[in-house]
């Protein structure tokens, strides 16, 4: 027998401005936003598609603010739009594809998938440099970088950094908090195997494998009969298990006796329900393997989100870089076990503050946080832990990590000295912050604003991109109406920012097939009669921009003939007195309404 040395695997080495770690919504929304700002930024994703709970992998839908007008936007609704674009079957996995495509396209990004964060060096209490398994390949990959953002979810870089976090409930008495326990535990909210099913063109048999629960048993009808809603209106999120136990030590285990609820949850309903006559032509048509988590570590930054931020709206934060609006939504530890419904919803204001103070380490720091791992107590984050506002807290901080690799700066560095900044650039990027106008630069805000026909002109600098509740914001008229800016003098123009009406109070397709509330990336089943999606018919499709010449005659500088998003920003290269915007058609909607539009 020939005897090998060992030989051991490869280390592929890369340096960035920016790294991070974790794919979901949150990270990929913090990379892009880095990316898109200049910085050099790697994205290490452990599985082999990005967003997360989001994804083809998990299938919950992306929640958020509640109310009208409370939508959220930047890279989010961008995502959104193009997935009405793209996708129109609501294909999960061509979801996938366009998250990927996404974030292949920016040149200041690098993705690494399939790779797994296990292990980082550090400089005294900077973090530098981070390493991941790449199965697929069988390598090493180091990437070294002056800032980093842990979006993992679990925040897997605590433990590694010997960054402070908390995990579990804290006590009552602790931040006066009604809804927590009087006494602290390490008790979490579970991890949730969803499942779909489809609609065939007639009877469909179901046989339980012998491994699943029997619910139909004595002494276990009891678990589905008050919880089991129709699953052709709403995804199994009760089928929960996990919390009263360690969410990440024991994934395995609780995935396994997910999958055995699941099959007994579909054998229950299909089988012995009261509704199992109208599931007669349903079948499954999958079935999560990777459970969706809510809960685990949670960073401690220089604010702690807490009840009491929440229910107060969080009017006080002067350094706003996000927002919530989903209630309180606090699960019971014991999930799927519990005697009784498996969450309790309390009601908090729609929306409520996120503070840029919650979003880093209070002691490493060059390390940042989005998403369900941000700086807050167990019960605020069951209120900002679902996806849309971790969505909005991405963009915070990839943001705010471009300009601290800027300006040579640190996560706390940015928060002392470049907040106003730091709001300004979001608000530019369509993320609203309630409470805040954005602020209009450039010839525009002296400029003499008219159109040709048309409601509320003035309306396109007033520094509100959406409608509120003190009334539109929008500019409102028939299609082939202008609206015009004429400067004092001639003023060179580069750029042209516009943000259409793509209907925040959209619902992407009816509840009768599927739908809910901000559900965006696919359905909950499917079914023959299902309809196909389509870019919001409020939104306008065709358009451009004119410069007035010389002679006094117009000239068009810009024509978009098939415009699918909110925010569009445009190259100009002209020198004009006077400039334009003339929608000229839209997705299906008699009127075109435009929050803004101005040029420099």
């Amino acid at each position: 027998m020939q005897n090998r040395l060992p030989q051991g695997f490869p280390t592929e080495r890369t340096c960035a401005d920016f790294c991070v770690v974790g794919g979901g919504v949150a990270g990929l929304c913090a990379a892009l936003a880095a990316a898109r700002r200049g910085a050099k930024t790697v994205l290490v994703q452990d599985r082999p598609v990005l967003g997360g709970n989001a994804s083809s992998e998990v299938r919950m839908h992306i929640c958020g603010a509640h109310g009208p007008n409370r939508r959220e936007t930047g890279i989010l609704e961008e995502i959104q739009l193009e997935n009405l674009r793209y996708n129109a079957g609501s294909c999960w996995s061509v979801f996938d594809s366009l998250l990927w495509g996404i974030a292949a396209r920016e040149p200041n990004l690098m993705l690494v998938m399939n790779a797994g964060v296990c292990s980082c060096t550090m400089d005294g209490a900077l973090l530098r440099s981070v390493r991941a398994w790449q199965g697929t390949t069988q390598k090493w990959i180091e990437i070294e970088a002056p800032l980093f953002a842990d979006c993992s979810g679990d925040a897997v870089l605590a433990p590694l950094s010997g960054a402070e976090f908390r995990i579990g409930r804290e006590a009552s008495a602790e931040f006066g908090e009604s809804e927590a326990p009087a006494v602290a535990d390490r008790c979490t909210m579970g991890n949730s195997i969803l499942f779909q099913t489809m609609e065939f063109a007639g009877p469909v048999d179901f046989v339980p494998p012998p491994w699943a629960h029997d619910f139909s048993a004595p002494g276990e009808r009891h678990w589905v009969e008050n919880r089991l809603v129709d699953p052709t209106r709403t995804n199994m999120w009760w089928i929960e298990v996990g919390g009263a136990d360690d969410s990440i030590r024991n994934a395995e285990m609780h995935r396994d006796e997910l999958l055995r609820i699941a099959y007994g949850v579909w054998d229950w309903a299909k089988n012995h329900s009261p509704i199992r006559e109208k599931l007669r032509n349903f079948g499954l048509e999958w079935v999560g393997a990777l459970p969706g988590k809510r809960e685990s570590r949670r960073y401690v930054g220089d604010h702690i989100l807490v009840q009491g931020d929440v229910q107060s709206g969080g009017a006080s934060f002067t350094d706003i870089v996000a927002y919530g609006g989903w209630k309180i939504d606090n699960h019971y530890p014991k999930g799927f076990y519990h005697d009784g419904p498996g969450t309790k919803y309390t009601d908090c204001p729609s929306p409520f503050a996120i503070p840029y103070r919650c979003l880093y380490s209070r002691n490493v720091p060059n390390l940042f946080c989005a998403g369900r791992d941000i700086s807050c107590s167990h019960v605020a984050m069951s209120a900002a832990r679902v996806m849309a506002p971790c969505a909005l807290e991405g963009p915070a901080v990839g943001t705010a990590a471009a300009n601290a690799a800027r300006d040579g700066l640190d996560a706390r560095g940015v928060g002392a000295s470049r907040i106003a900044e730091l709001q300004a650039s979001l608000m530019d990027d369509d993320c609203f912050l309630p409470g805040l106008r954005r602020e209009m630069r450039g010839p525009c805000a002296a400029a003499a604003l008219s159109a040709t026909g048309g409601e509320g002109v003035e309306r396109l600098r007033d520094g509100m991109d959406r409608d509120w509740d003190d009334g539109p914001h929008a500019w409102s008229c028939a299609p082939g109406v202008a609206a015009e800016y004429r400067f004092e003098a001639e003023a060179p123009l580069s750029r042209a920012r516009i943000v259409f009406d793509s209907d925040l109070n959209r619902r992407e397709f009816d509840r009768a097939f599927g739908g809910n509330d901000g559900c965006s990336q696919g359905r909950y089943y499917r079914a023959l009669g299902d309809k196909p999606r389509a870019v919001p018919a409020s939104l306008v499709r065709a358009f451009r921009i004119e410069s007035l010449g010389s002679g006094g005659t117009w000239k068009t500088e810009v024509l978009v003939e098939n415009n699918h998003q909110r925010l569009v920003r445009l190259p100009l290269r002209c020198r004009t007195a006077a400039v334009r915007l003339v929608p000229l058609a839209t997705w299906g909607a008699p009127v075109a309404r435009t929050f803004a539009f101005e040029v420099c």
